[in-house]
């Protein structure tokens, strides 16, 4: 072994701490020792012996007990690689040494480690390197003017840092540069510098997700002849070229999402025939769909036109893509018809009419493909034809919020692999197939808001792989099955507005997923259906505090139990304080009598609690001051009765989350606590109610009501001034609401997206 130059112990499978042993073999020219996944080395001093070393390959040995890694790993003036990747590596990289030995240096990963700093001169002066890559890291500060020395650089990759301020105009020094990544760097600003339409080798360029803003021209791309791929999704760039021109470039990959691309659809793009992915989605495009685009778009496996205000009539065209989104558009006409080709299909939200059977039941040269079929929001009609043996690959159905109506076909049931089924908020009857029972992986069913009635059957309580029940506003019956507590992996069970009657059942505290206990990759495959680029993701529209809310990215991450607005009685079981995750609790207008558990203080995830209703008395109990996330409490129209705990978080809340409790005392309500009251048994409760003080109160207050309302109104409808001020008043508040809350909901749902565009890019890169 003393003659060995080459040794690769890469992806072997060891593990423990690196033997300096290694440090005898000093004739070795390259060593590997990465992706072993269980090796770490505390001091690097025997590396110094390795004079002769070109390749060292560490990726993912734990060296972050090994402070002076740089100054090891710098003695060796041979040194051509040096690989570092995902070591947990956090020391500075600052130092006095000059790493004059590092001058043949041609490629360096320190990506996927923790250094939190700006990045050190020295490396500016690496003038031989031909790739950098710092990608995954906390780097910070300005990227320096000096980066354009590295004149030799083909691959550079900072993305995923913290970098601010501009991008240096020096960059377009970087002739040999082929590959560029700046993504997810939102503090990253200014404008695409015009030095990057110098880079003539470039085939790469990734600055999405950064705070970029400005104009992109068509100088931008003056020598980019190369380029392959551009990715400026989740910018606030905006595209100005002339309507006739012609790119110098052939894309593949095009990532627009929320730039400004329109109003008018880009002409240029019909000169682009390679690609293989365009996203243009929230793009601003106001316009007819151009009659070329069908055509154009038919050689595109993946294109994302969504959430623009794009129009046109469908019904003639036969849509081509491996993935196609159109959802969020003004789309109308009947169905479009689909080769077998397809395999994610999504165009909610538009304005499609006309029978579904059609579509349902075309026939296709060959067999379909299709995975997942979203076409809800619309105004589709009829019923549901008894075709569905010819789409048996998929796994996603959503036809909710549209006009269909009478019963499940049973042929549905041949779609052994479906895992989400959402026919919610249509006119659909009847009992829910017992065909359905063939769907073994089924994880979602949302049937919420239809007409289903009869007992629910039994097989759904033993579907193992059901993480979301949504079962609203129908007409079943029966009783809530024990059965249930098997569904380990629930996160969402909705079965609020029906007839349901019986207790709760009492081994809710099995259902792993809200106790705390782990989540199997079933939910990951229940709520996505993923095709390379592109991701369909599953949303559902949940009743959570009286408002409707629509969930889709962090609907994984929700914990609900909604049985309101049914028949049930008995009391609420101890063990459901064992959901230590569950957020949303709804057991409102129902039956249930006793006590609020005592050790419901321990559900430390608890936002929303609605107990009104129902007949529970006794003592609100003194845990419930320890829900210090609950910022919504409904405990009216019980039996409860003496003092309300005292806690900041209590005492927050409006006295009408604890009106019709007569015997209730303290604060938020005004009546005061005597030393009886705190005290005061069920009997004594019982006899209070009988005093006539509610509808007192209710006289009084419609009084007031009149009194306040003519007095108002009166004022209004004779002073003319007075009217047109007041009303103007109103419209400024009403307009100063609106912009308020757009701007959240904007910011709130680019945070959403942005996992998923991460996750598209990383794959580009």
């Amino acid at each position: 072994m003393g003659s060995l130059r080459y040794l690769d112990l890469s992806y072997a499978g060891f593990g423990g701490l690196v033997p300096h042993q290694l440090g005898n073999l000093s004739t070795l020219r390259h060593l590997d020792l990465g992706r072993n996944y269980g090796l770490y080395v505390e001091n690097l001093g025997w590396i110094s012996h390795l004079v002769f070393l070109k390749y060292l390959g560490m990726n993912r040995v734990d060296l972050h007990k090994e402070v002076h890694w740089l100054e090891s790993v710098s003695m060796f003036p041979s040194l051509s690689e040096l690989h570092l990747s995902d070591c947990e590596l956090d020391s500075n990289m600052t130092s006095s040494l000059g790493y004059d030995n590092f001058t043949s240096l041609t490629f360096l990963d320190l990506s996927d480690n923790n250094f939190n700093q700006e990045i050190p001169n020295w490396l500016f002066n690496l003038s031989c390197l031909v790739s950098l890559r710092l990608y995954l890291n906390q780097f910070k500060g300005q990227i320096s003017e000096s980066l354009g020395q590295l004149k030799y650089l083909e691959y550079l990759d900072v993305s995923w840092n913290s970098f601010h301020g501009p991008i240096p105009a020096s960059i377009g020094n970087l002739s040999s540069l082929m590959y560029l990544s700046l993504y997810h760097n939102p503090l990253i600003n200014g404008t695409l510098p015009m030095s990057l339409g110098l880079l003539s080798n470039l085939e790469i360029l990734n600055v999405g997700w950064t705070s970029l803003t400005g104009t992109i021209s068509e100088a931008h791309f003056t020598a980019l002849s190369k380029l392959k791929r551009l990715w400026i999704s989740g910018t606030s760039l905006s595209f100005h070229v002339n309507s006739s021109w012609t790119p110098p470039f052939q894309l593949e990959f095009l990532g627009a999402d929320s730039c400004k691309m329109g109003p008018k659809f880009p002409a240029w793009l019909q000169t682009q025939k390679s690609l293989v992915y365009l996203g243009f989605s929230r793009s601003g495009i106001v316009d007819t769909a151009p009659n070329w685009l069908w055509k154009f778009a038919s050689y595109i496996p993946w294109i994302n036109l969504s959430n623009n205000q794009i129009s046109g009539d469908l019904s003639q065209v036969v849509l081509n893509n491996t993935v196609i989104d159109l959802s969020s558009n003004c789309f109308s006409g009947r169905l479009p018809r689909l080769s077998p080709n397809v395999r994610i299909l999504n165009i909610a939200n538009n304005s499609f009419s006309g029978q579904i059977s059609p579509f349902m039941c075309q026939k296709m040269n060959g067999t379909s493909q299709l995975e997942a079929l979203d076409i809800s929001i619309n105004a589709l009609s009829g019923e549901l034809s008894d075709c569905w043996m010819h789409w048996q690959s998929l796994t996603h159905v959503s036809l909710g919020s549209n006009n269909l109506s009478g019963k499940i076909p049973n042929s549905m049931g041949s779609l052994v692999g479906l895992k989400a089924l959402s026919l919610h908020d249509n006119s659909f009857y009847g009992d829910i197939p017992s065909s359905l029972e063939n769907c073994k992986v089924l994880g979602l069913i949302n049937l919420s808001n239809n007409k289903f009635s009869g007992i629910i059957p039994w097989w759904i309580f033993e579907r193992t792989t059901l993480i979301i029940i949504h079962l609203r506003s129908n007409k079943f019956m029966g009783k809530i099955p024990p059965q249930i507590c098997q569904l380990s992996s629930l996160i969402v069970l909705d079965l609020a507005d029906n007839s349901l009657s019986g207790s709760i059942p009492k081994c809710l505290n099995n259902i792993s997923a809200m106790t705390g206990g782990p989540i199997h990759g079933i939910v990951y495959g229940a709520l996505e259906a993923g095709y390379d680029f592109e991701l369909y993701m599953e949303s559902l529209v949940l009743d959570i505090k009286g408002r409707e809310a629509e969930y889709e990215e962090i609907l994984q991450y929700v914990r609900m139990i909604d049985l309101s607005s049914n028949n049930l009685s008995g009391s609420i079981p101890i063990e459901i304080s064992s959901l230590f995750r569950l957020q949303f609790l709804n057991l409102s207008r129902n039956h249930l009598m006793g006590r609020i558990p005592e050790k419901i203080g321990v559900m430390a995830s608890l936002e929303s609690l609605d107990l009104s209703r129902n007949h529970l008395s006794g003592e609100i109990p003194q845990s419930m001051s320890n829900l210090t996330f609950l910022d919504d409490l409904d405990l009216s129209f019980n039996n409860f009765s003496g003092r309300i705990p005292s806690s900041t978080q209590l005492q927050s809340f409006d006295p009408l989350s604890f009106f019709g409790n007569p015997e209730l005392c303290g604060a938020p309500l005004t009546k005061n606590c005597t030393k009886d009251e705190e005290t005061l048994g069920p009997t004594a409760v019982e006899e209070n109610r009988e005093f006539p003080e509610i509808p007192w109160f209710y006289i009084g207050m419609g009084s007031g009501f009149i009194v306040g309302f003519w007095g108002v109104c009166g004022a209004l409808f004779f002073k003319r001034a007075w009217r047109h001020a007041y009303f103007q008043f109103l419209y400024e508040m009403r307009d100063r609401a609106y912009v308020g809350i757009a701007i959240k909901l904007k910011w709130f749902h680019q945070k959403l997206r942005r996992y998923h565009a991460g996750t598209v890019a990383m794959k580009m890169n």
